[in-house]
């Protein structure tokens, strides 16, 4: 098997019933439990106001080449999200709207491109979900290498076959199965804590007291005076 190209067909798909646990909470609250490390890079931003979940099929392209990532199309199963290494490659655009069409027709979720895409108009047409790099009018090859559902790495963080990718209008967070039991407890308490500051903001209760006191227990220092010289 010629190690750089090659497609792997089979995938440990996350729970659905997982999938489904997260919809709904912003990917904010997700990211701020695990972390602050497993966000993918801010420069690949959405492209449809239509948000993003489902689990990893990974692709590792050629730069500026898509052959296995049409055949990623072709193997993925409905409510993948097709996530592509294209090492941020801004040379080519690695997918259009043929490719977004016949996507959504098959039933797949979106597509995460560390890379450029193309025809971004027929996106909010298509109610498509598509995250990306940039946008470059020059169409790919076709001849490969490539790999699909191995490890990759997009945006800076590493994605595995079937994890769970969610995205939404701040980002996108990249979930293993193994830590989203715990997770979506940590998440739904952090909407409901959330919940109750805009409620203290609302009725006027909200205790700020945490301010001065971590600045001061940090050593900080705050002086009721004018800064020396500003008088």
């Amino acid at each position: 098997m010629p190690i750089g190209f090659r497609v792997y067909t089979k995938v440990k798909r996350a729970k659905q019933e997982y999938v489904e646990a997260f919809r709904g909470i912003p990917v904010a609250n997700i990211a701020d439990n695990m972390g602050r490390i497993s966000c993918v890079d801010t420069g690949i931003r959405p492209y449809t106001d239509v948000p993003l979940l489902g689990v990893a099929i990974t692709v590792k392209v050629a730069p500026n080449d898509n052959l296995v990532f049409h055949k990623a199309i072709d193997i993925a199963q409905p409510g993948d999200i097709i996530v592509v290494d294209g090492e941020g490659s801004m040379a080519h655009s690695v997918c259009g709207d043929i490719m977004y069409s016949y996507a959504k027709k098959r039933g797949i979720a979106g597509f995460v491109v560390d890379g450029c895409i193309r025809d971004v108009d027929s996106l909010m047409t298509l109610k498509f979900p598509v995250y990306a790099r940039g946008v470059q009018p020059k169409g790919p090859y076709k001849n490969g290498p490539g790999e699909v559902n191995v490890p990759i790495a997009c945006g800076g963080v590493v994605v595995n076959p079937g994890d769970i990718v969610y995205g939404d209008s701040d980002g996108i967070v990249v979930i293993q199965e193994a830590d989203a039991p715990e997770l979506i407890k940590l998440a739904r308490k952090h909407v409901e804590s959330e919940e109750a500051i805009f409620k203290g903001i609302k009725d006027g209760t909200l205790n700020r007291d945490w301010v001065e006191n971590t600045l001061t227990s940090n050593g900080g220092e705050i002086i009721d005076d004018y800064y020396p010289g500003c008088k």
